[in-house]
């Protein structure tokens, strides 16, 4: 996947963490299959970052993800097993370098993957094609774009992430300032709270800049009605990456370069746990975060401020970023058809209603909204409008997500845009060949 990739930690993986998915009790991967009527009980196997309650525990709190998996279970008549990853039994290895792993071996049935891996196994033929089960009809436009490799879609998330930038709508107004939309509404808001003495106007960390880059490069693309010939363009070398990088690499330059962000603290902080402090005690009146961290007290879910989460500064006004994590089935699993009957269930509006309303996320079904809070409320806005970007692309042949923040990386540590840029056009080249 490039170097840019490798190093690259469980991005959209950890968003979902975040957003409730850590399960409590013990792991049942262990568990053997069970008789039922005097015949085997049929099971299917999901290796993903968690582990399942257990069924004997009084009083555990499932998980919306588990909340789902049960309904597959009584609807199907078999058992799910979960086989979860622990750091400590594969030492140096990251949950993405397991997964592509265990897919390569047939370890399981079906794996909870991050955008890149679904990429790089999508192109390798190593999923299966989800787009003739019958709910599928059911999602969004955006859901099957995101997760279509070589016309198969080969994944299907639960929730839709859509990034934004968290702002303390109280700071704008103490300094009579609107919203920003546009790059040079950004800059200009940046000016007046510097002017008056807010030492860093938008607080960043290293994982979430590169949301500022997709806002600026793919507004037109994602928005013009032309997509699928510009990303044709894009994967057969007409048309250049680095060209459509250029304007948002360009800005980030100038926000650290005027001192907006503080590059040396963003190439270090984790996300939220570095600047979170800073935006919750209101020196810094700007932040970038995934939909669910505005639902989760432990992030920006209760502040002492009027909190507002908006798109990201574009040509086009507010633009929400979105990627997303996906379910994918083994195409060469064990129990692939009892694999993609569990998949059928899970992308059913059931399940996705019954999770959504349990996460208060957005849905991957155009048929389930959940009422969201008024702070998310500019977010939700747009996503339903259909205005969008992509961060995570399976059909592009070069990877979004993770060779972004890379190079947005390098940036933070001194790399010109011209040097930055040259890094994408090796990428392309490289998928060329």
């Amino acid at each position: 996947m490039g170097k840019w990739v490798k190093n690259t930690t469980m991005l959209a993986v950890v968003g979902l963490l975040f957003a409730g998915l850590c399960a409590c009790g013990k792991d049942n991967s262990g568990v053997n299959l069970v008789p039922n009527n005097n015949q085997e009980e049929k099971m299917v196997n999901l290796y993903a970052p968690m582990g399942k309650s257990s069924a004997d525990a009084d009083n555990v709190s499932m998980t919306a993800q588990e909340m789902t998996i049960l309904l597959a279970e009584e609807k199907l008549g078999l058992r799910i097993n979960f086989r979860s990853y622990l750091a400590e039994d594969y030492k140096d290895k990251t949950y993405d370098q397991v997964a592509v792993e265990r897919v390569h071996s047939n370890m399981d049935d079906f794996y909870l993957l991050n955008p890149d891996v679904i990429q790089a196994l999508g192109a390798e033929g190593k999923l299966a094609d989800l787009s003739g089960l019958k709910n599928v009809e059911n999602l969004r436009d955006v859901v099957k774009t995101a997760n279509t490799v070589d016309g198969k879609l080969v994944a299907i998330p639960q929730e839709i992430v859509a990034n934004g930038l968290f702002v303390n709508e109280d700071m704008f107004k103490r300094y009579k300032l609107k919203l920003p939309e546009t790059p040079e509404d950004l800059l200009e808001c940046c000016r007046v709270f510097k002017e008056n003495g807010i030492e860093t106007p938008i607080g960043a960390n290293r994982w979430w800049l590169e949301n500022f880059v997709f806002a600026q490069a793919y507004a037109e693309l994602y928005n013009g009605g032309n997509t699928q010939a510009e990303i044709e363009a894009l994967n057969n070398g007409e048309a250049k990456y680095s060209d459509y990088m250029r304007p948002g690499f360009e800005f980030l330059k100038q926000l650290i370069d005027l001192e907006y962000i503080d590059a040396k603290a963003a190439y270090t902080c984790e996300a939220i746990d570095g600047e979170g402090p800073d935006f919750l005690a209101q020196k810094t009146p700007i932040v970038m975060a995934y939909w669910s961290a505005a639902n989760v007290d432990t992030a920006y879910g209760a502040t002492d401020f009027s909190l507002k989460v908006i798109g990201f500064p574009s040509s086009l006004g507010p633009m929400p970023v979105v990627s997303m994590t996906g379910y994918g089935v083994g195409v060469d699993a064990e129990n692939a058809d009892d694999a993609l009957d569990v998949m059928n269930v899970l992308i059913s509006d059931e399940a996705l209603k019954l999770y959504a309303e349990e996460n208060n996320v957005i849905s991957p079904s155009k048929n389930v909204e959940v009422e969201c809070k008024d702070a998310l409320k500019p977010l939700n806005d747009r996503v339903n409008e259909g205005i969008y970007v992509l961060g995570s692309n399976a059909s592009m042949k070069v990877e979004q997500w993770g060779n972004t923040c890379m190079i947005v990386r390098e940036l933070l540590n001194g790399a010109s845009v011209e040097e930055c840029l040259a890094e994408f056009d090796r990428l392309q080249e490289e998928s060329l060949q």
